[in-house]
């Protein structure tokens, strides 16, 4: 996370503080029946069921407990930012066990948010409407590369112990996270400092999470920081920073995934390790990148980055992006190369690709016309239970 990014529609905070204040009914506001509220620490086993709302109010904490979340749940979230952020952390001694199913998506949002179970897409919110609460943070014991082999997570105070992450199990179970979408997160908790959609902090090879979907966050999608665990069937959209971002020698793998628009930032923030040399790779394979006006580097690598990109298209791009920029949008291509990018397939608008490299243009790089693209994710894997799909989003840019 490198860039401030504050972006937050006015009319939607306007919206929330007013649905804080009616009390007219369940789903709209902050004073819920007492069953169906969360605050402070989760010390004991909990399941969230689909039959009710349920609110978010400050930061939630899982610790010692599992937090089990059946599909179609729908979880809200009150606006406030700085140290009154809310968002929901599983701590490394806590397990969350949230599996929707395409049929039905699990949903966090903003409480301004009038969705309910069932629903996908908002009767009332915009998708570019963002920072309007935290987000969700998964930490576990798995290596990191950091200044030890724990530190704390951005954001959550260093008072407060169940914001550690990192450790020496790279198998480590955090639980399973399926089939959810993130909504309108990304609140800034302190100066400069957004949550992201997702967060991923220390994160085992042995938890599960694929079929996530990120809508207007004022950060990144998802941030990993170290860990080992795998990630399929990513959908970031409206991004208020960067779509994807790694940090602390994470060496796992995301597969299947679609970029929409990123609002300033880059497609990808790759970041190698912060300790201890890097002790492998971290891959994206098989994704789509509509790049839109509004984005920065394609892929913004970090000289020491142990990452490499596979079977990437990219598209999209704003006329005369390629011949106007000042920069590399493939700044400090494949990082340190410890692993082999390869397949990458871009369909530009105006210039040439070596303007695209500024002269120089990797043997890992095609150009293909717009539709000729041999690369890329299976969209069909977002249809049904994503808003960038129902919404007619993925139609309308080609997937």
């Amino acid at each position: 996370m490198k860039k401030i990014k504050s972006i937050v529609m006015f009319s939607a905070f306007a919206a929330a503080f007013t649905l804080t204040s009616c009390g007219e009914d369940d789903k709209q506001t902050t004073t819920p029946a007492v069953d169906t509220e969360l605050s402070g620490v989760i010390s004991e086993n909990k399941t969230l069921t689909s039959d009710k709302v349920w609110y978010l109010d400050g930061r939630v904490t899982v610790s010692g407990a599992t937090l089990t979340i059946e599909p179609g749940t729908v979880i809200k979230a009150n606006p406030g930012a700085g140290a009154i952020s809310s968002a929901l952390v599983i701590a490394r001694d806590g397990k969350i066990m949230a599996n929707g199913t395409a049929s039905e998506p699990i949903i966090f949002t903003t409480i301004a948010d009038d969705i309910a179970s069932g629903d996908v897409i908002s009767p009332n919110m915009d998708a570019e409407n963002n920072g309007l609460w935290g987000g969700v943070i998964i930490l576990g014991n798995a290596p990191i590369s950091a200044s030890a082999t724990e530190v704390q997570i951005e954001g959550i105070p260093t008072s407060d112990q169940n914001g550690l992450y990192g450790g020496t199990e790279p198998a480590h179970s955090s639980g399973e996270f399926t089939y959810v979408s993130i909504r309108h997160g990304g609140t800034n908790i302190g100066s400069g400092n957004e949550i992201n959609g997702l967060t991923l902090g220390g994160v085992g090879s042995g938890t599960t999470i694929h079929h996530i979907e990120v809508v207007a966050n004022q950060d990144d999608g998802i941030e990993w920081f170290g860990g080992t665990v795998s990630v399929s069937d990513v959908l970031i959209w409206n991004s208020g920073d960067d779509g994807l971002d790694t940090d602390q020698d994470w060496l796992g793998t995301c597969e299947n995934f679609v970029v929409i628009t990123p609002n300033g930032g880059s497609a990808f923030e790759l970041d190698g390790p912060e300790g201890p040399a890097a002790t492998g790779t971290h891959w994206f394979k098989n994704g789509t990148v509509y790049a839109g006006e509004n984005i920065d580097h394609l892929v913004d690598w970090d000289s020491e980055t142990n990452a490499a990109l596979e079977n990437v298209y990219f598209y999209g791009l704003a006329s005369g992006y390629a011949a106007t920029a000042d920069f590399s949008p493939f700044e400090s291509f494949g990082g340190d190369m410890s692993g082999a990018t390869s397949n990458i397939q871009v369909t530009i608008n105006g210039g040439t690709l070596a303007d695209l490299f500024e002269g120089s243009v990797p043997t890992e790089v095609t150009e293909v016309a717009e539709g000729a693209n041999t690369v890329g994710a299976n969209s069909g894997e977002f249809a049904g239970w994503t808003w960038a799909a129902a919404s007619g989003e993925l139609s309308k840019i080609g997937q």
